[in-house]
């Protein structure tokens, strides 16, 4: 390699490293840039109004509870055919 080429190489680093620079500048958003304002939450307060007895009464069922529909007279496990 000759003294010529080395100051080409170096030369050539050193404008597309600016040049790099410059265009990610451009390019890329700054932090600062970046920032947005957002709606502020207000705070849920700890104690809640009554809920409505139209919709939420003591004699409702629960939803949560297991319950039968009828007598259930199959004993056999679901998957479990002996033949195919």
């Amino acid at each position: 390699m000759k003294q010529k080429d080395l100051v080409t190489i170096i030369a050539i680093v050193f404008f597309s490293a600016v040049f790099s620079y410059i265009i990610s500048g451009k390019i890329f958003v700054t932090p600062t840039a970046r920032q947005q304002s957002v709606e502020v939450v207000p705070a849920i307060p700890a104690n809640f109004p009554q809920a409505d007895s139209k919709y939420f009464n003591s004699q409702a069922n629960d939803p949560t509870e297991p319950f039968d529909v009828g007598t259930n007279n199959n004993t056999a496990p679901p998957f479990t055919a002996s033949t195919q």
